[in-house]
């Protein structure tokens, strides 16, 4: 059972949390939308309210009046159980509402669940607020991919105050051997976890040596510079397509400059640290590099089984599984059905969490996934022989 004012307590540091990470944003940055899958922050922090709005308020509270009845079609995301939609590519075109509006929105919904909470609620709502929760705070990391996106597209590089930093890996560089046999892969204690994550199955791995640290970006220059973007024998047919359709020659925010390498980051545009993980880097790269050192990247399940032996939690890190259901998997009836289950295609894993993942998100059984060209999220790459 959930405790009633843990989940209180929960619900409002997550509320707050989203507000924290848009705190320093001008109100011109709320808005934009460079690119289909960089969402304005504006809708972000509408859409997380409308989830609570429409799956617990609406639902279950028969005295809750809807604060306002465009609001469902302008910030449902993908729940086609739950109506129309304004459609992806155009959430950059509304200045209205305006973010005053969304934080009173925001400060509406949040109340009117607090009040609701102190009901007698059932399980099986505060199990769908538990979700609710967890859901806000993947937006919360996306909120970060975006910012970054929204501000490292601009001539000026601006910087705010949102610490994402990575740290050197200091260990001594080695490769970490995990011997054959079967294995149990997926959640199985009793905390939270999303329903891709459930399935509990055993697989056969055959032995293999994982790298105990991540490709730092002295090593992807030295990819770049043995023409790695230039050599279609490294990559995927698909993967040598985008290069060429979209002259990709370094990962997302670098900029060859004055003779030197330097990237975008939230604290601002600087020389490439030589020791630090390379970032922002699609599966097409991460294949191409892995390829260009006669290595390959780790399965989901090999990355699982190996993750105690090294540390993780910088960067997501791309494996080379595509994102498929385990065994048994059975998504739930209606909009909530449409969470994970439906994206099971085209979609490639990475496992692990980055600086910006809310602490309960980092566990190991945790099924992150992506179309295998996206590369504005926090990625790496982590090799295996």
């Amino acid at each position: 059972m959930i405790d009633t004012e843990y989940l209180r307590e929960k619900f409002l540091q997550c509320r707050k949390q989203s507000e924290f990470i848009c705190k320093d944003l001008e109100i011109e940055d709320y808005s934009v939308q460079p690119v289909v899958d960089v969402s304005p922050p504006k809708w972000h922090l509408a859409h997380t309210t409308w989830f609570f709005e429409q799956f617990i308020l609406v639902a279950f509270d028969k005295n809750y009046k809807v604060y306002n009845d465009d609001f469902a079609f302008l910030f449902n995301s993908y729940y086609n159980n739950a109506g129309d939609r304004v459609l992806r590519p155009n959430r950059g075109l509304m200045t209205r509402p305006t973010v005053k509006e969304v934080y009173a929105y925001r400060n509406y919904v949040t109340e009117k669940t607090l009040a609701f909470l102190s009901t007698d609620v059932t399980e099986e709502i505060k199990e769908i607020i538990e979700i609710g929760i967890n859901h806000e705070e993947q937006h919360q990391e996306l909120l970060a991919y975006d910012i970054k996106y929204i501000l490292g597209h601009q001539p000026t590089f601006p910087n705010i105050p949102l610490d994402y930093s990575l740290q050197e890996e200091t260990q001594d560089f080695k490769f970490l051997s995990v011997e054959e046999g079967v294995y149990e892969i997926g959640h199985v204690s009793n905390d939270f976890c999303f329903d891709n994550e459930l399935g509990v199955h055993k697989t056969y791995i055959q032995p293999f040596s994982i790298a105990n640290k991540l490709v730092t970006n002295r090593e992807f220059i030295e990819f770049i510079e043995d023409s790695g973007y230039r050599n279609f024998n490294l990559w995927h047919a698909a993967g040598w397509d985008w290069v060429q359709q979209n002259n990709i020659n370094a990962p997302l925010y670098w900029h060859f400059f004055q003779n030197k390498w330097h990237y975008y980051h939230t604290n601002g545009f600087t020389e490439i640290d030589l020791e630090l993980p390379v970032m922002n880097i699609s599966y097409y790269e991460a294949f191409a590099f892995a390829e260009w050192k006669k290595m390959r990247l780790p399965t989901e399940f090999e990355w699982e089984v190996a993750s105690e032996k090294f540390n993780w939690g910088q960067l997501w890190e791309w494996t080379a599984s595509a994102y498929l259901p385990y065994p048994n998997f059975k998504k739930a009836d209606g909009a909530l059905g449409e969470y994970n289950g439906k994206f099971m295609v085209n979609l490639h894993v990475l496992r692990g969490a980055s600086m910006a993942t809310p602490k309960n998100h980092s566990r190991k059984t945790y099924r992150n996934f992506f179309h295998p060209e996206l590369r504005w999220m926090f990625s790496g790459i982590r090799l295996v022989k």
